[in-house]
């Protein structure tokens, strides 16, 4: 625990933080994903939220922000349910993790994805940072992995190299165009960037799954 703790107090110095709510919702994330681990690697799943936590951080979001940052997945991922986000850090953290979890899992890969990106078109800047940093840790994880082990990596998604390209170059086509002027503008620029590293623009063709 004393690692998770270290990193609590990194998060808190860095926000200026005035209460504990980043330090709770570290030690609740921490308990959530318990037992839980990275795709292809046995990284602690835990490393995610917080690395988010961090660009956030980064990023000099509010309080809420990163702390919905270091929850995003708790509700999705882990046996934990959005009235229990509510309770224990508001009305406001709550909202973010909400519109940070994909709808049921039961529907198809391509339908859940579809809604992710048509949500993001319409969504606030706090959903769009929060978004974006989850997704920036995600392509930089897939960059590692890669250069690691090859298009060996790929056969650790649902789904493949090709369909992958869509969502991420759909993805950062999204937060280019609420980039232009905006304070998350450095971040959404980082993520183009590394898609375009994993993903070529030679290599991808946008099209539309049935």
């Amino acid at each position: 625990m004393s690692i998770y703790k270290g990193s609590a107090s990194t998060l808190l110095h860095s926000t200026g933080a005035s209460n504990s709510m980043i330090l709770k919702a570290i030690e609740f994330a921490v308990q959530a994903h318990a037992g839980q681990y990275r795709k292809i690697t046995r990284i602690p799943y835990i490393f995610h939220p917080l690395q988010v936590a961090d660009i956030l951080t980064e990023c000099r979001c509010n309080e809420e922000v990163i702390t919905a940052g270091i929850l995003h997945d708790t509700v999705e991922d882990a046996p934990v349910s959005l009235e229990e986000i509510r309770e224990n850090f508001g009305n406001d953290v709550a909202a973010l993790v909400e519109a940070a979890s994909e709808p049921d899992k039961a529907v198809s890969w391509e339908e859940r994805k579809h809604h992710t990106l048509s949500a993001l078109k319409t969504a606030p800047m706090d959903v769009l940072l929060l978004s974006c940093a989850d997704k920036l840790d995600n392509i930089r994880s897939i960059q590692k992995d890669s250069a690691r082990l090859g298009e060996l990596i790929w056969s650790q998604f649902n789904r493949g190299k090709e369909k992958q390209a869509w969502y991420y170059h759909n993805l950062a086509s999204i937060f280019r165009e609420k980039a232009d002027g905006e304070p998350g503008n450095s971040l959404f620029e980082s993520f183009s960037g590394d898609v375009h590293l994993v993903f070529p623009a030679r290599e991808y063709a946008a099209r539309q799954f049935v």
